[in-house]
């Protein structure tokens, strides 16, 4: 091979740029995209007794990005500031792509605790296989269950005299007991060439209440069984991920 043969080989090969595969997500979104978004919504929320946390200056890129498969119409989408995976809590933007392919819902997300159902009984009751649990028409979320994660101030900020906090379905028809939970998969790129992420089954239900001010708060929970982490089939696990929820102005909120 000749010189100039080397040099168009290296330009042709070597120098090109892999390809990106987060491309056509809603808002423009990929990953290592800086994110824009008012915080007053949020402010406002937890000054109204809202379990969500605002995000600080660090969480503003989009570090990974997802598809929710969930057999509904539209499509659901997430893009994780951060992903969980190591000692911080999931924070995402959850994006609601109509059929008609219009963003009509953005969601800013951060989680609240991560179970492990440790029983065939509890995996049973957070899939909704036996017809209860993941699906009921109201979930209780209780103040005894939060005292390890917040403190006495923030605790009477978001229960005041109450010991729970009533959520109510927020599919199906609101007389309905139990509808079985959405039932999917999440597939999450953590690069932009898809080489690393990870592959997840999901019984998913998301719960809303209304908070003092008038606002409202979603409650997301989301059975996770993980079939695979950076490919390897040896990570296999399942948790249980119960998510805030916070609805965002579209308007105010830029991905560049």
């Amino acid at each position: 091979m000749g010189w100039n043969q080397a040099v168009q080989y290296l330009r042709a090969n070597i120098s090109r740029e892999p390809e990106r595969v987060d491309t056509g997500l809603p808002l423009g979104a990929r990953i290592g995209s800086l994110v824009s978004l008012q915080q007053s919504p949020l402010i406002r929320a937890a000054a109204d007794g809202s379990l969500i946390t605002p995000p600080d200056a660090s969480e503003i890129r989009i570090l990974a990005v997802s598809q929710l498969q969930l057999r509904q119409s539209g499509g659901l989408f997430r893009y994780y500031l951060a992903t969980g995976d190591t000692e911080a809590d999931e924070k995402f933007l959850q994006v609601y792509r109509d059929p008609q392919g219009e963003v009509t819902e953005v969601l800013y997300c951060t989680q609240l605790a991560r179970v492990i159902p440790e029983t065939a009984e509890d995996q049973d009751t957070f899939t909704g296989s036996q017809g209860y649990g993941l699906g009921d028409r109201s979930y209780t979320l209780w103040r005894s269950q939060m005292e390890g994660l917040l403190d006495n101030a923030d605790l009477d900020n978001v229960f005041g005299h109450d010991h729970g906090l009533d959520y109510w379905r927020d599919a199906g028809d609101p007389q309905t007991e139990f509808i079985p939970p959405f039932e999917g998969s999440e597939v999450r790129l953590d690069d932009a060439q898809g080489k690393l992420g990870l592959r997840q089954q999901l019984y998913y239900m998301p719960y809303v209440r209304a908070l003092r001010g008038g606002g409202q708060e979603y409650l997301l929970i989301s059975t996770e069984l993980v079939h695979s982490v950076n490919g390897d089939a040896s990570k296999r696990s399942i948790h249980v991920d119960f998510v805030v929820g916070i609805p965002l102005d579209l308007e105010r909120i830029a991905i560049q």
